[in-house]
């Protein structure tokens, strides 16, 4: 799966001298440029950064620490937004359930509990009733849970994702997009400068993005 495309590339490439360097990123080597911005939601002096991440995906699981430890570093300078990318086509039920957490405003306390679910108890969590009897298993509420399943604003979004995925031109995770123009990925930082170590790639990719939203905040 393309999903798992950073860490096959980190553990196959052979080491060498880096390409450039993270703090200084090459557009169409760490990261591409769009063609057509998207409008971005941050206000202000913030710079948006978008995570387009699956629940399944390995490579985003391995990802979450690190992007968590840049979101608290960058503080007020960003607005995060995350956003499921529907594998599995305009139905898909872990973005269904990712949206579902996000309109219930259970999102902070669940996010980290699905990745544990999928990623280390090994939970199949790929269908409707998996995922609805998981959740109301770990202490959400039934009724209140499927009323934001099927509520019209959660079955709205989900339905847009594939739009959503496409404007951006993302077909992978995790794939982070920052000011609605800047897009890259570990993958790209591990193909530029040869990176195979996944601790030295995760370092790697955080300087890319913080200069990225340096680039960006200085056009705000």
């Amino acid at each position: 799966m393309r999903s798992l495309r950073f860490a096959l590339v980190a553990a196959s490439l052979i080491a060498g001298v880096a390409n450039a360097s993270p703090a200084d990123p090459k557009n169409g080597a760490e990261y591409t440029t769009l063609s057509a911005p998207q409008p971005v939601q941050a206000t202000g002096k913030k710079v948006e950064v978008i995570e387009f991440f699956a629940y399944h995906c390995p490579a985003c699981n391995a990802f979450e620490p690190a992007l968590n430890q840049w979101v608290k570093k960058q503080g007020d300078n960003i607005v995060m937004r995350r956003i499921h990318l529907p594998f599995q086509g305009p139905a898909d039920p872990e973005a269904h359930l990712f949206l579902t957490l996000e309109a219930m405003g259970k999102l902070e306390e669940f996010h980290h509990k699905v990745f544990r679910a999928v990623h280390v108890e090994r939970k199949k969590l790929s269908t409707d009733d998996a995922i609805i009897a998981w959740a109301t298993s770990n202490g959400l509420d039934k009724a209140k849970f499927m009323e934001a399943w099927n509520s019209f604003g959660v079955t709205t979004k989900l339905r847009r994702l594939q739009q959503v995925s496409a404007a951006y031109k993302v077909s992978s995770t995790p794939t982070i997009v920052i000011d609605g123009k800047y897009v890259l990925s570990p993958a790209t930082v591990a193909e530029s400068n040869k990176i195979q170590d996944m601790g030295q790639l995760m370092q790697a990719t955080s300087q890319v993005m913080d200069a990225l939203v340096a680039k960006a905040a200085k056009t705000k």
